[in-house]
This record gives structure tokens, C-alpha cells and sequence, in this order.
């Protein structure tokens, strides 16, 4: 038995309230538990927490800025993902999930879980031509894998807030471990299957899917390979926060992971037991 996750499950800010919070928590405790092994639970949650950070940057007076379906991330900006994705959504994660039965612990990417780099200026999809300056956002560099093997193993299942530890750069003198940096929830997870190979990432979404027409459920498409979520994006298809969602899928695929599903609260369990009939299948 292999002591690491064999699913990975990504859960956005949007279903980390109320009611999808409660199913969400059912189904993801009821799956852990059915796939648990002599080794702990194969599973590995990575949540963000962006609709709740935008709704406290707007209290706090800051105006959010999404440039492709990504935060860009000034010092205050960064203040406030702390707050609401190693704070307050973490604890109520943590809290649903424990109430559903299973042994969930909190993990910010901070603790070193994920490490990272600030990410230099690039140009993105979504963003128009020129590249972008996303300040205090990290690209992932690695994981401490043998922590969270150690708390499979140890029967707990791992709740990773999207937090990353920036590495010190290689002209640092004392090459020491920097500030956090928020890094895209996507981003996490689907860099953490890839680095584990896990047979499938699960990205829990209140859309459910991919649409043809994002205000339309009936538009869902149930499959996609790399190349037609590609296309997707570049005839507009698909727009603001799913580009991410999709462009995230293309690396664990490419590194070997079986497939990514898109799905909504309460069908994780039924989406990999029948590809394709919940949410949206990706495959390479």
C-alpha cells in the first residue's frame, strides 16, 4: 500500500458555506473513510477561499483585482487571504468535516506543506497581451510529502489551506525560508497530484462543471480531452474562473494522474465511480 493520497480534492471558496458546506463534508468524509487503507485515508483536501476574500477586501475598504480568473495580491490583499483561508475557512472546514465523522486536520501550506517562489510577471489567459504583475502570489516549487504521509498514516485526514512558504532566493546570503504567499487553490492541488501521481484530482465546484453557457446547467459538457478544454478557452467557451480551473488540469495529466473531474458538493464519490456522469471528465 503506498503511503500516498491516491485522490487529491481541490474544494472552492464558493462551496465552503451553509448547506454545501454540510454535503461537501458528508460526501468527503464518506469517501476518505471508504478509501481508506492499513496506511490512513488516500485523500488529501486543498481548499481556497475566494468569493470570502472578496467579500472582506470589499468590507475592509480594498477593491479586490481578478486579472484571468486570479487574484493579484498587495501586503493588505495577502493580510486578508491569511485571515479568511488559514483562518475562519479552514476552522469551518475542519469543523464540518470532524462532524461528518471523519479526522480531519488543518494544514497551512505555511508550515512548509507547500513550498514556493513569487511569481515573476507573465502574460495569462485572460489577461489581454501583456504580462502581469500578481505581486504577493507564490508558484509552488514542492511539498512535504512525508508530512502529510505521516498524518495518513497516522489515520488523519489532511486539510491544506492555500497558503505557500516562500523559499529564500539563491542570492539570499543566508538562503533562510521567506513570507507566505497566496497561491491559487487550483494551482495547489493540481501540483500536488502531480507530484504523487494520484489516480484523480477532484475540484469541487458550486458550478458543477464545465457550461457552454455558465448561467445554463443544462450546457454542461460531461467530457473533455486537453486539447478540446484548450480550444474552449481560446473561442471563449469558457471564461473568468473556470480558465484557471481547466489550465490547472493540464499538468497532472500530462505527469500521469488518470483524470480530473469538476463536480459539485455531495458528488465526489458518485463522479469517480462513474467518469463523466457528474460534473465535467478531463482526460489527456
Amino acid at each position: 500500500m503506498s503511503d500516498r493520497p491516491d485522490v487529491v480534492i481541490k474544494l472552492g471558496g464558493d462551496v465552503l458555506s451553509g448547506e454545501s458546506l454540510a454535503a461537501m463534508a458528508a460526501d468527503v468524509a464518506a469517501f476518505a473513510a471508504a478509501s481508506a487503507g492499513p496506511a490512513g485515508p488516500r485523500v488529501v483536501l486543498v481548499h481556497g477561499g475566494g468569493p470570502q476574500a472578496t467579500a472582506l477586501s470589499e468590507r475592509l475598504g480594498l477593491a479586490p483585482r481578478i486579472v484571468g480568473g486570479r487574484r493579484v495580491t498587495d501586503a493588505a490583499t495577502l493580510d486578508v487571504m491569511k485571515m479568511i483561508v488559514a483562518g475562519q475557512l479552514d476552522v469551518d472546514l475542519v469543523v464540518a468535516l470532524r462532524a461528518a465523522g471523519a479526522r480531519a486536520v488543518g494544514v497551512s501550506g505555511t508550515s512548509g506543506v507547500v513550498r514556493a517562489r513569487r511569481r515573476p510577471p507573465r502574460v495569462v489567459a485572460g489577461g489581454g497581451p501583456d504580462p502581469v504583475d500578481f505581486g504577493l502570489v507564490g508558484d509552488v516549487v514542492g511539498f512535504d510529502l512525508a508530512l502529510l504521509a505521516t498524518l495518513g498514516a497516522a489515520g488523519y485526514l489532511p486539510v491544506v489551506a492555500c497558503l505557500g512558504l516562500a523559499e529564500g532566493e539563491p542570492s539570499s546570503p543566508s538562503g533562510s525560508l521567506g513570507q507566505a504567499l497566496n497561491i491559487n487553490a487550483d494551482v495547489v492541488a493540481s501540483q500536488l497530484a502531480a507530484a504523487v501521481r494520484a489516480r484523480a484530482l477532484v475540484a469541487v465546484t458550486r458550478v458543477g462543471g464545465v457550461r457552454r453557457d455558465k448561467d445554463d446547467p443544462a450546457t454542461r459538457i460531461p467530457r473533455l480531452t486537453v486539447a478540446e478544454a484548450r480550444a474552449a478557452i481560446a473561442d471563449g467557451t469558457v471564461k473568468g474562473g473556470m480558465i484557471p480551473k481547466l489550465e490547472e488540469a493540464f499538468a497532472p495529466l500530462a505527469a500521469g494522474v488518470e483524470a480530473v473531474h469538476i463536480v459539485a458538493p455531495g458528488e465526489v464519490a458518485a463522479a469517480l465511480d462513474a467518469p463523466g456522469a457528474r460534473g465535467t471528465l478531463i482526460v489527456p
